[in-house]
């Protein structure tokens, strides 16, 4: 298959990139891959979200949907003594980096839901359940784009009945938003 752009990951960069690049033209098509069975399938933990990259990318998410329904409302730093006590660091003392005034408390797997939609919406292709398994490369050397890994096959490493083999998805540009431990960001 033929893209302008193929983007390795549904985590927040991957469908942020892919919302991006749809609003910027509607020609450009974007196909991202998920290993994940769905959206946001492997983004498990919860944060504290600073929201400015979110304005600039949806102004009006607020009004659309998005999961940030918990703002911070206190913080509290603490230095911790022993495994029993701590001593509470004064707010004037908290470095103004540490201070999440105006942040919000989310599910990073709910907003990457969220995003999911926003970039289907927008015109983006989203397969979730396909592993991006190898870089494909041009003669030159140049990224060509990915290969997905086969799907059906047995422990034992045979095809099972329901065997699919993997597929190419090749692109002008390949963007790897897989993850600082990502397999193919390290073999890159």
């Amino acid at each position: 298959m033929e893209f302008d752009v193929v983007i390795v990951g549904a985590g927040p960069a991957g469908l942020a990139a892919a919302c991006r690049l749809r609003q910027l033209s509607q020609d450009i098509s974007v196909c991202v891959v998920e290993k994940g069975s769905e959206v946001g399938a492997h983004i498990l933990s919860g944060a504290i979200f600073e929201p400015t990259a979110l304005n600039e990318l949806f102004p009006d998410w607020a009004a659309q949907g998005a999961p940030l329904n918990t703002p911070v409302a206190t913080d509290e730093i603490f230095v911790l003594r022993n495994e029993t006590s701590g001593m509470r660091v004064p707010g004037f003392m908290v470095p103004s980096t540490m201070h999440n005034e105006g942040n919000y408390i989310i599910s990073l797997g709910n907003l990457c839901r969220w995003l999911g939609q926003q970039a289907e919406a927008l015109g983006a292709e989203i397969y979730p359940g396909f592993a991006a398994a190898e870089i494909l490369f041009h003669e030159d050397g140049r990224v060509k784009g990915i290969a997905t890994g086969d799907a059906g096959v047995g422990a034992d490493g045979n095809p099972k009945d329901s065997f699919t083999p993997g597929m190419e998805l090749h692109a002008k540009y390949t963007l790897f938003a897989e993850g600082c431990r990502g397999h193919l960001g390290k073999q890159l």
